[in-house]
């Protein structure tokens, strides 16, 4: 099969990436060929991109993907030609209109979940299941802060918080995404850019402070969420969309009231056979059941991803956004 494949021979802006036709073959033993219908667009495709994480080059890009299969290799169990599947890596190379993959990185999708709604669900879901089931699980009743909650990641876990009866405090960069986060169930919204947002945050649970404080955004932030989180509270600091979180004091986490903080990177998570499916059956659960609505906010050409990436880092985009070939 002919495929179109994106690639980076140098990290940097979004002019970087560059594309090129390739032809597949056939898949060996334990791979799959999967011809792709939907590609979801995350940050960490950005940081691949701009070498905030390291990759070797040149470099294929994206992690997140869902589409159809066209050929199992042989020996390769579990699967067969036109099951619908979806993957979330590491093995990168997600923006591409056909490729190989492993089978033990694929995910293969219930009849419920079409594979528009896998590609942008499968990799914010699953970090969404991460953040809110294994790495800072808050009871029924206690206080949640999740910052950024307008984004992928960010929709999600309120939701997903929501469904498991936390109360929300919401943050969000617009006028409009602080309505959004209220109509998916936010108890109550910050603006992003408030200089006392983490004092806020506090008054609202009546200054004991949120159990747990979601951050994916990073430097601008890890002082408020500091300063939001109640005693022996959690801080799980999982992204850095405004750059990453360094030269932290342990005092500090002594000083705001003996905090626990989580660095949590997905695949730790999702080593396991067992936990991976065990993290997909919620995920899928959560969405077929109507619990957490996964919106796609907006949808490019695939080949239109540099313009894609211009706009997530802009903040221009809301909600999920899909790479379609």
């Amino acid at each position: 099969m002919r495929a179109r494949q994106a690639f980076i021979e140098t990290t940097g802006g979004p002019e970087v990436i560059r594309w090129r036709d390739v032809d597949l073959g056939a898949p060996g033993p334990g791979q799959v060929l999967v011809r792709q219908e939907a590609v979801g667009l995350n940050f960490i495709d950005v940081y691949h991109r701009s070498g905030v994480y390291p990759v070797d080059l040149p470099a294929p890009l994206g992690s997140e993907g869902a589409g159809v299969v066209e050929a199992v290799g042989s020996g390769t169990e579990g699967f067969a030609v036109g099951d619908c599947v979806a993957t979330i890596g590491p093995r990168r190379g997600a923006y591409a209109s056909a490729r190989i993959v492993p089978a033990d990185e694929l995910f293969k999708l219930p009849d419920a979940i079409d594979t528009r709604t896998a590609a942008v669900a499968i990799l914010k879901g699953l970090t969404a299941e991460m953040l809110a089931e294994r790495v800072a699980p808050v009871a029924a009743g206690e206080w949640a802060l999740v910052h950024a909650a307008a984004g992928g990641v960010g929709q999600i876990l309120l939701q997903w918080l929501k469904a498991r009866g936390v109360r929300v405090i919401a943050t969000a960069g617009s006028d409009e995404k602080l309505e959004l986060v209220r109509r998916l169930g936010a108890d109550a919204a910050i603006p992003a850019d408030a200089a006392d947002l983490g004092d806020q945050a506090r008054a609202l649970t009546g200054g004991e402070g949120a159990r747990a404080s979601y951050d994916g955004v990073g430097k601008v932030t890890w002082q408020h969420s500091l300063r939001a989180t109640g005693r022996r509270g959690i801080i799980a600091s999982f992204g850095n969309a405004s750059g990453p979180v360094t030269g932290v004091s342990l005092g500090s986490l002594a000083q705001a009231g003996s905090l626990f903080v989580s660095r949590p990177t997905l695949f730790d998570y999702y080593r396991d056979p067992a936990d991976r499916t065990a993290g997909a059956d919620k995920l899928w659960n959560m969405i077929a059941g109507g619990k957490v609505k996964v919106a796609i906010g907006q949808t490019y050409p695939l080949e239109q991803a540099a313009q894609a990436h211009r706009d997530l880092e802009a903040r221009m985009t809301s909600g999920s956004t899909l790479l379609l070939p």
